[in-house]
């Protein structure tokens, strides 16, 4: 390795190898004749609809690479970049220089892998991106995105992306699905129903937001039956345009008793303007999730709970930037018996749909990966999910972790496998990192002589993790479109 006078590398050839992060015969073997090639079922993220409708070519790296990077906007910021050349004015070309200039000192942050493999994957770069070769990879890029097959859909095709489940909100018209099922797109777009701003009830666009939900369901909403209807219109309409997943991004499941008369008296308080306190507000999540969740059991859908994050915590920076910009952390919520507690109100009347649980503190591992256990009924193969390693925890130890729990403590064969979770069109290599440490773990105790050294059977459990167990799950070959 050279340094320049800065100490800054310029190593030239990247680390990303063939056998990168696979340690011996086995995990190679596992890898290459029975992940590589297998489709991506990419069941949650938060990609635009509309860039995936109108095939949009994006201009440069900064514009499909960095904006909207939470993730690389942290690192930015704590490797001294002013915020001039993260979220403000200064030129693509500058915001990328610094970029550059800040790569190298990521290492051991799991962007420092991410990055170097969605270079080389989608660009066949194997340089090392640094303040020396920032210009000349820049450039490199930018002649590949103004080719046609670098727009959207060739980036998605290039990574055998197979379904693709995007988080949409109850008043989204959908429209964007709706043209890529006219079209035939070989790639199958589906929305995933996220209801939160219905939930949260003391946020200060509670109110507003239940009268856009009105209007688009064609339903006043002056009561708790009123939301109860309006919401339950737009499931229907979003189950007639294939979804057949809800998320739920929250810190936690509440699971308080109530009354209806109670509910409804919470509910007309905030419609009045008045802050609800927090009993009441778990009361009223309580109420809407038990009603949301039999609905999505009515549904047969998959309801998905992301729970742990501690969001928008810097007041200064959410009033100059506003929410998702990279001030978010792990929180310390407690999980396991309001959690438990939920599940079971469900599960006693039969109305418990298939769910999968994310956790953001990896103090829970163990509390999902014992959670699950608690309601698989055995009415379906894994019916009751430990979600993968999801944002702070989507790195090398955090999976690892997330996979080792869910062994010692569930089925990881019937792990339904990895997902995005991104906003990016350069996202999918993560499923790449995900099947060579899935690969690795196994080969790894194959070599210690703790698994047996078939490798038909072991690559068929590889195989099914990594892809036909989402298969088969989802079922997405029901989600059909009738355009609403």
């Amino acid at each position: 390795m050279v340094l320049s006078g800065n100490g800054v590398s310029m190593v030239k050839e990247t680390f990303i190898q063939e056998d990168f992060l696979l340690e011996n015969q086995y995990a190679k073997k596992l890898y290459f004749d029975y992940a590589k090639d297998l489709p991506i079922i990419d069941y949650h993220c938060h990609l635009p609809p509309d860039q995936i409708a109108t095939n949009h070519q994006f201009d440069n790296l900064t514009q499909i690479w960095l904006d909207g990077d939470h993730y690389k906007w942290r690192a930015m910021r704590t490797n001294g970049v002013s915020e001039t050349f993260i979220t403000g004015d200064a030129t693509d070309w500058k915001k990328f220089d610094k970029w550059a200039a800040t790569l190298p000192y990521t290492l051991r942050n799991p962007l420092f892998h991410w990055s170097q493999l969605e270079l080389k994957r989608y660009f066949s770069i194997d340089q090392f991106l640094n303040p020396q070769t920032a210009r000349l990879i820049y450039d490199q890029c930018q002649a590949k995105l103004a080719q046609s097959d670098f727009a959207v859909r060739g980036l998605l095709e290039k990574m055998n992306v197979e379904v693709i489940c995007t988080t949409d909100d109850p008043i989204d018209d959908l429209r964007c699905h709706q043209q890529l099922q006219k079209e035939g797109y070989q790639i199958k777009v589906l929305p995933a129903f996220r209801p939160d701003k219905a939930i949260l009830i003391n946020t200060i666009i509670f109110n507003d937001y239940l009268q856009k939900l009105g209007v688009v369901a064609d339903q006043d909403i002056s009561s708790f039956t009123d939301l109860k209807a309006a919401l339950t219109q737009r499931a229907n309409y979003f189950h007639q345009n294939g979804c057949r997943l809800s998320d739920h991004g929250l810190e936690r499941l509440y699971f308080e008793k109530y009354t209806d008369g109670e509910i409804e008296r919470i509910l007309q308080k905030r419609l009045h303007g008045k802050l609800v306190s927090p009993v009441e507000s778990a009361k009223y999540q309580t109420a809407i999730l038990q009603f949301l969740g039999q609905l999505y059991h009515e549904k047969g859908w998959t309801q998905q709970f992301h729970l742990g994050a501690l969001r928008n915590n810097n007041t200064r920076m959410m009033r100059l930037l506003g929410p998702d910009t990279g001030f978010d952390s792990i929180g310390d919520f407690s999980q396991a018996r309001s959690l438990a507690q939920f599940l079971d109100s469900l599960d006693q009347t039969d109305q418990l749909a298939k769910t999968i649980l994310y956790n953001l503190n990896p103090a829970d591992n163990e509390v999902m990966a014992t959670m699950i256990g608690n309601f698989n009924d055995g009415s379906v193969t894994g019916k009751i999910q430990y979600g993968s390693s999801w944002w702070f925890l989507d790195q090398l130890d955090g999976m690892e972790k997330q996979m080792n729990a869910l062994s010692n403590m569930g089925l990881i064969s019937q792990f339904v496998g990895m997902l995005t979770d991104s906003r990016s069109f350069l996202s999918y290599p993560r499923h790449e990192y995900f099947r060579r440490l899935l690969c690795n773990l196994f080969g790894r105790d194959m070599a210690k002589g703790h698994l047996p050294k078939d490798m038909n059977w072991v690559g068929k459990i590889v195989q099914d993790i990594c892809y036909h167990n989402a298969k088969k799950y989802f079922d997405f070959s029901s989600s059909m479109t009738f355009g609403g």
